[in-house]
């Protein structure tokens, strides 16, 4: 074993007292044995110890690296964005790649050969289809699952007629257009929840002077005549009814013809044996005042508008006055 200058005497031999502590050391740890593995250990973790601080030292590279080529493409970006000629600005972020996605500061999607006006009018028509696609896809999302209890109503049982046994029909006065609004409001007066999968079935029924053939009833839908009836989107396809819960069914009577008038002073058939006496008639007059004025009356007609819920839902119907030929139009379920 080699020892340094420093280790020796100055004759090149240690010291008695050098001596001394060397043989204590070395008594100190004569007995000591590594632990059971501990080669095994060393054998696993060193190659593991160095591939950590490979992994380290490449991902170190790779961080600078991606910085070294990042901060020039954002200087070069905002420097090009800057520029006051869009059009070659948008030219430059698409020969980078995309580095700006191909889009102007304004929104606009550029093209290598368009004008900035060109980009601007084509950016404007995406925004608008943004808009549309938001709100069709809204729409549908209303129709077709606004009732945010869908998951829970698939798998509770449907709502009976004992469950909602007490609903109620009304009528509102007719618009300045003769078209008369009405609902149906139905609640689960039971002590469980129930699901309505659906509104049910709308008639209207003729009542006196009233023309069958000339009645009709259909779904609301949008555009239709019914404008004062909720869009369609805001109805649902299925609900989960709570108790004391409820949910509506609207409908519109637009008429498209008035009712008939009559004169009840004119007898098309009179009966000759009817025919007054002239010399028996002491109160009546002579010549041209005959004692009589013609008078129109309004025919009484009417539409009886029912509603019959789903199988083994609850009935209810409501009359809309003065209505003779027209439409009947009722939407779905309505939450309320």
């Amino acid at each position: 074993m080699n020892h340094g200058p420093d280790d020796l005497s100055s004759t090149g031999e240690f010291d008695s007292d050098e001596l001394a502590l060397r043989r204590m050391l070395q008594q100190a740890v004569q007995e000591m044995e590594p632990r059971d593995g501990t080669l095994e250990h060393l054998r696993k973790a060193v190659p593991a110890r160095r591939a950590r601080k490979r992994q380290a030292l490449v991902g170190m590279a790779a961080a600078a690296l991606f910085f070294g080529t990042a901060i020039p493409a954002v200087v070069h970006v905002s420097s090009a964005n800057t520029s006051a000629n869009t059009s070659n600005a948008g030219h430059t972020s698409q020969m980078q790649g995309g580095a700006g996605d191909g889009k102007h500061q304004d929104g606009g999607e550029s093209t290598s050969g368009g004008s900035a006006g060109k980009g601007e009018d084509k950016g404007k028509g995406e925004t608008k289809g943004e808009d549309k696609g938001k709100s069709a896809g809204a729409s549908a999302g209303a129709s077709s699952g606004a009732d945010p209890s869908a998951t829970s109503a698939a798998s509770t049982p449907a709502c009976t007629a004992a469950q909602l046994g007490t609903p109620t029909a009304s009528t509102a006065a007719p618009d300045a257009s003769g078209t008369v609004y009405g609902t149906f409001h139905i609640t689960n007066g039971s002590t469980a929840a129930c699901t309505v999968s659906g509104p049910g079935t709308v008639t209207a029924s003729p009542q006196g002077a009233a023309d069958g053939s000339k009645i009709v009833a259909t779904r609301h839908a949008s555009g239709d005549p019914a404008t004062g009836l909720p869009d369609p989107s805001a109805e649902v396809s299925q609900l989960l009814l709570q108790p004391g819960s409820s949910y509506d069914v609207k409908f519109a009577w637009v008429p498209s013809e008035t009712c008939p008038t009559t004169d009840p002073s004119t007898d098309p058939t009179p009966d000759p044996t009817s025919s007054p006496d002239a010399s028996s008639s002491a109160g009546s007059s002579t010549g041209g005042d005959t004692g009589t004025s013609t008078q129109l009356m309004t025919a009484d007609g009417s539409v009886l508008v029912t509603n019959t819920g789903e199988a083994g839902g609850p009935t209810m119907s409501t009359t809309v006055s003065n209505a003779c030929a027209g439409t009947v139009y009722w939407t779905g379920v309505l939450t309320t």
